[in-house]
């Protein structure tokens, strides 16, 4: 199971839209993911995770692959979104 965090201002309403719609995608490809939620400054919890998925600007994710989008919130581009996010899990 790969383990995706994401990343908003506040880790309240943002992140959660992306973190669902994100699952759902990523569930119906096959995928098995574990998504949690964190604000962008909170950068530490990196480490522990696959990947990192961003709605703002994240100063260090700690080495690990980084997406950041907006496109879980505006509808644009989501599935070339998922395939990018595929291809970083190594999916």
């Amino acid at each position: 199971m790969k383990k995706i965090l994401v990343a908003c201002g506040t880790a309240i309403a943002t992140s959660t839209v992306v973190a669902k719609k994100l699952e759902e995608k990523l569930r119906a490809r096959g995928l098995a993911v574990s998504i949690d939620q964190c604000k962008a400054s909170s950068r530490s919890k990196a480490a522990g995770y696959d990947l990192i998925v961003s709605t703002t600007e994240v100063d260090d994710a700690r080495g690990k692959p980084y997406l950041r989008t907006l496109s879980f919130l505006t509808g644009v581009g989501i599935e070339a979104d998922i395939e990018k996010i595929a291809k970083l899990l190594g999916a």
